[in-house]
């Protein structure tokens, strides 16, 4: 026992002359496993190591709260991701169509998947177009959007592997060179798809615009019979009244434009009033929308077919276009070429966000309520499908119950046939027609309920197209 204990003593001397660690003197106890007499003994030299490391390398109190216990790994820069589902045959989401050579060519995608393309760049924004897909990334180079899909009429910029034979179907991501004055400098901050065109918004110099122009969508003159496929036009508008413009918005076949002022501006296709002009004719040249928006700071505008909505600052509710379905008035009007105030919007809150679908609308308030009004599968089951008010959601759909009572809805998005919604913790809920898995519940059937979509990250916003759809994301560490 005694030469136990003295062996001990010299194990100790030699751990002070060394100036081991306390890993690394408990790798050297380990190593010397000697004769233990009693558990007792073992603790105490354990303990007597333990207080030696605590003189030899003092640490402050106050330092020693402020250490990390323990962190996740992460990178220094959010790393946005993009996922993408729904009808993969034209295109629209990016991904290879075989991913086995034993399988048949994947014709679409019922769940998200996330795309590689995205942990290349840092997307910064995204749109759905009619059978398309544009993706807006922050970069110094000249390549500052990428677009894939069907590009018959050249929405998605001019691509020609040999002379004068253009994609009309572009199956990965590809650049979309843009005319900038100054590439490095410019940042790319949104970007907006319509039918067959698309906007793109810059911070210095302005809209670009590029696609089918037949009803002057593109915010150019007119020409009668022009080609569009294998156009390599790209058009700028650098402001409107002499005012910058802060953010874009496409319908079917016409544009919308915001300035810095809250002012909106419209052109393009007017046959049911969506440009909001006092007419309903075409118009290429973009003009101040009339009615009841002038003098008001417009925030936000929403237009996916013909029926456009917009909110002010103060959280009221405006609208203009097609009304077939009393998506706007009570009134037996199905068009109005000028912004009206909706009083149906009235009591419901201050208004957030807003969306226009094919034949419906959708509006939520600053305390996380949704409302839904219009044709179509709203979500409020199946045997309601018409509602000429705005209905509410129930918010228990949404996962708001006593154990997440803080749960909120904060943004909405709509296609032609089914709604989105992001809730302020990443999550997204989906409901209407399921269009071969445009929905990515992992099945094809409508969804008469708001139901949570799996997607690995956190939402932030969310682009719905025909029959596809695309969100952009944040990693939850």
């Amino acid at each position: 026992m005694l030469h136990t204990i003295h062996h001990w003593r010299a194990l100790m001397n030699a751990i002070k002359k060394l100036n081991l660690s306390w890993c690394e003197s408990k790798w050297l106890f380990r190593k010397h496993s000697f004769n233990k007499a009693t558990n007792k003994q073992w603790a105490c030299l354990q303990n007597s190591v333990r207080l030696y490391v605590r003189r030899k390398y003092p640490i402050n109190p106050e330092e020693a709260e402020k250490l990390p216990v323990f962190q996740y790994a992460s990178s220094t820069q959010p790393k946005w991701r993009v996922y993408v589902w729904g009808v993969a045959e034209h295109g629209a989401l990016g991904v290879n169509l075989q991913l086995k050579k034993s399988r048949e060519p994947i014709s679409y995608l019922q769940k998200p998947v996330r795309t590689h393309f995205a942990e290349q760049h840092k997307i910064v924004d995204i749109a759905c177009g009619y059978g398309f897909t544009a993706l807006a990334a922050d970069t110094r180079e000249n390549a500052k959007v990428f677009g894939f899909g069907i590009n018959t009429d050249s929405q998605i910029g001019y691509h020609a592997p040999r002379k004068n034979h253009p994609l009309q179907l572009i199956l990965t991501p590809a650049p979309i060179e843009l005319p900038l004055a100054d590439i490095p400098n410019t940042r790319v901050i949104n970007v907006a798809a319509g039918r067959a065109h698309l906007l793109v918004l810059t911070d210095k110099e302005g809209v670009f615009t590029l696609g089918n122009n037949a009803y002057g969508q593109c915010g150019r003159q007119i020409v009668e019979e022009e080609k569009y496929s294998g156009s390599p036009i790209i058009y700028n508008i650098p402001h409107l009244n002499g005012t910058k413009i802060k953010s874009i918005e496409c319908g079917q076949d016409h544009s919308l434009f915001v300035n810095e002022n809250g002012e909106v501006y419209a052109c393009g296709c007017g046959a049911d009033g969506q440009t909001g002009l006092g007419h309903f004719i075409s118009e290429w040249q973009p003009c101040r929308v009339l009615g009841d928006i002038e003098g008001e700071n417009i925030v936000k505008v929403s237009s996916t077919a013909d029926c456009v909505l917009a909110i002010n600052d103060k959280g009221e509710v405006f609208g203009w276009g097609n009304s077939e379905y009393s998506q706007l008035l009570h009134e037996e009007i199905q068009q109005i070429n000028t912004a009206r105030y909706l009083k149906k919007c009235q009591g419901l809150g201050k208004i957030i966000d807003v969306a226009a679908g094919g034949s419906f609308c959708i509006a939520v308030n600053d305390n996380g309520d949704v409302f839904v009004w219009g044709y179509g599968i709203l979500g409020k089951g199946p045997i309601v499908n018409h509602a000429k008010e705005p209905t509410q959601i129930p918010t228990t759909l949404f996962g708001r119950n006593e154990f997440q009572p803080d749960l909120q809805i904060i943004a909405v998005s709509a296609g032609i046939g089914h709604f989105a919604a992001v809730s302020n913790n990443g999550d997204l809920y989906m409901w209407g027609h399921n269009r071969r898995g445009c929905l990515g519940l992992g099945n094809v059937k409508d969804q008469f309920f708001p139901l949570k979509v799996a997607v690995g990250a956190m939402v932030k916003k969310v682009s719905c197209g025909v029959d596809h759809s695309v969100a952009l994301c944040l990693p939850f560490i």
